[in-house]
């Protein structure tokens, strides 16, 4: 017996699940086959991502639904080359279909709230934020001025030097505060309250 001839619009996906996700499927544009096909996802949903990922162990085109989920689960997702990791308690049909959609394209989808945690969001010991930069006290009345929208003539005329030094300071700014411009430079300094 042949396998059955799918639309193009309806997405194969080869389900390692309990009933709960079977019932999520119903209504989205996708048919639950018996085994991985190469135009298919995989989704394989467990409680932790390593019952997930040893139940879909070798398998492409992975997403990945956990009940919990740690930072170092997460990593381990990522490094195993899963296309997309939902939190099981949250994700919605709607997410789901979206995940499963885009993993097929060759997308990866992280929610934003699980990537800060795994890029370090929530400081682990011993990891603190990078100080803010120093800078002179000429470079702080340069960039008040800035602030209230002054060219390089009028920064000069206000501080009595030379435009030629004014250019120098914002110069020697831009690359203290990495900014791409004197908005993002003004912007900085006030996060830092240099302003």
């Amino acid at each position: 017996m042949s396998a059955p001839t799918l639309s193009a619009d309806v997405l194969p996906v080869h389900v390692i699940a309990g009933p709960s996700v079977f019932a999520m499927l119903d209504g989205l544009d996708v048919a639950v086959v018996p085994s991985p096909v190469p135009a298919g996802v995989v989704l394989s949903a467990a409680p932790t991502m390593a019952k997930a990922l040893a139940a879909a162990s070798g398998c492409e085109c992975l997403v990945v639904m956990v009940d919990t989920l740690t930072r170092e689960d997460l990593l381990c997702a990522l490094r195993a080359g899963v296309s997309a990791v939902l939190p099981a308690p949250t994700t919605t049909p709607a997410q789901l279909a979206s995940a499963l959609t885009a993993a097929r394209a060759g997308d990866s989808r992280v929610p934003n709230e699980l990537l800060v945690r795994a890029l370090g969001g929530a400081a682990s010991p011993g990891c603190r934020p990078a100080p803010p930069p120093r800078l002179t006290n000429r470079q702080v009345a340069v960039l008040r001025l800035m602030a209230d929208g002054l060219g390089n003539a009028g920064i000069a005329g206000s501080l009595s030097c030379s435009e030629h030094t004014v250019k120098n300071v914002i110069y020697e700014l831009m690359s203290r505060l990495n900014a791409r411009n004197r908005a993002h430079a003004v912007a900085t300094a006030v996060r830092h309250g240099f302003i």
